[in-house]
């Protein structure tokens, strides 16, 4: 673990974690990276992700889901549906700065943790609340999952065929956006109140967050007027003259980016492009462009093509799978991947932090804890005396690991 002497750009706010799944914790993940007290507000039996392993990653006692969503948090298990266990969260939130949730609309007041309940206990409290499609509205209880938000934002048809099923991305895209939508939100409520001393409520939903992630997409379509329409060949983005996308070499894939036609022309020994404009050509004859540069490609492999476009200025690149990114020259200059010492699940390697900072850089202090991990000290920081936490514990209201 990197243990900088300089304390982080947070550290001295405490975050309260009462969110599952993906968004919330990513997002209160980014906070505990930048030195603040994040405090993850588990039930007893262990937040929903510590059951449910992407890819089957189980782990020794934490799988690696879990693992690379919480560090830098500590584990209070508590059953929020406990008159005593609501009593705890209160006790915490009188000192807290950030509370952090996403539960479906209408939980919050029934448990009695929404930000008036809340507010009240404590008025300068940032209150983050993350739902799939808003507070309210006829969408608010819907179920808000990744691919239910990639599909409905449109973004799954600005690339691919004509004709075929759109694709969804490789990656949990609305989740990681609706997270640093999030963490963005945090950020500027906890400016406000350092400016103001007023705390707020802050919602972010993950459909308006993956929409405003297409800001140049929709511009175009609303403003611009034009229809979202795919090629008959995979082009990667309806909006991007030819050639765009991915191609197969003689011995894997390169992407290759609206090159100049002339250029490519010459480059591949493609006469047909040599009188062709970028701006006209590159738009009536999408699918000709598409599949002539294709069948070029089939002759040579992927470095011989990579050299060739690289020395005429031409954007192109290698497509790589996640064994070839982390063996980078780029990201391991970059130390993109972080390597530390977890107590239960040993030495593991994980992204690191999107950001720099030359005086307060993020660390990680500790990895993802055990259930309940901390919640001794967790109450006893919050004035619980010993009796009240050993009874809390013998009735079940609150639990811990070792």
């Amino acid at each position: 673990m990197t243990t900088p002497d300089k304390p982080g750009i947070l550290t001295g706010y405490r975050v309260l974690d009462c969110s599952i799944a993906m968004a919330g914790p990513f997002a209160a993940q980014r906070l505990g990276d930048l030195g603040a007290d994040v405090v993850k507000i588990e039930p007893v039996t262990g937040e929903w992700q510590r059951h449910a392993a992407a890819g089957g990653a189980g782990g020794n006692r934490i799988n690696v889901s879990f693992l690379s969503l919480n560090r830098n948090k500590r584990s209070l298990a508590v059953d929020l549906k406990d008159p005593d266990g609501k009593e705890v969260l209160r006790r915490l939130v009188a000192d807290a700065d950030v509370f952090l949730q996403n539960y479906r609309p209408g939980v919050a007041d029934r448990l009695g943790v929404d930000y008036s309940s809340l507010a009240e206990i404590n008025p300068s409290l940032v209150y983050v609340s993350i739902s799939g499609y808003g507070e309210d509205g006829p969408y608010a209880q819907r179920p808000g999952q990744d691919l239910l938000l990639q599909a409905m934002s449109g973004a799954m048809l600005s690339a691919g065929r004509a004709g075929e099923a759109p694709q969804a991305a490789g990656q949990y895209l609305v989740d990681a956006v609706t997270a640093s939508t999030a963490f963005e939100g945090v950020l500027a409520a906890l400016l406000h109140r350092e400016r103001t001393g007023e705390g707020q409520l802050v919602t972010v939903n993950m459909l308006d967050a993956v929409t405003t992630l297409q800001m140049q997409e929709l511009s175009v379509h609303t403003v611009g007027g034009l229809a979202q329409n795919r090629s008959g060949e995979p082009h990667a983005h309806v909006y991007i003259r030819a050639p765009y996308g991915a191609f197969e070499t003689a011995d894997g894939y390169v992407v290759l980016a609206f090159p100049p036609l002339k250029t490519l022309g010459e480059l591949l020994g493609e006469d047909t492009f040599l009188a062709m404009e970028d701006e006209e050509h590159g738009w009536t004859h999408r699918d000709e462009i598409f599949s002539r540069t294709a069948s070029r490609l089939l002759t040579r492999t992927s470095r011989h093509w990579l050299d060739v476009f690289g020395a005429a200025g031409v954007w192109a690149g290698p497509v790589y799978g996640y064994a070839d990114l982390v063996d980078d020259p780029q990201i391991r200059h970059n130390g993109t991947f972080v390597t530390y010492d977890h107590p239960t699940e040993g030495r593991v390697k994980v992204p690191g932090f999107p950001y720099r900072f030359s005086a307060t850089p993020p660390r990680i202090d500790r990895g993802a804890p055990l259930t309940g991990q901390h919640s001794r000290e967790i109450l006893a920081e919050a004035g619980l005396g010993q009796e009240e936490i050993e009874a809390l514990l013998a009735s079940g209201t609150v639990a811990e690991t070792r």
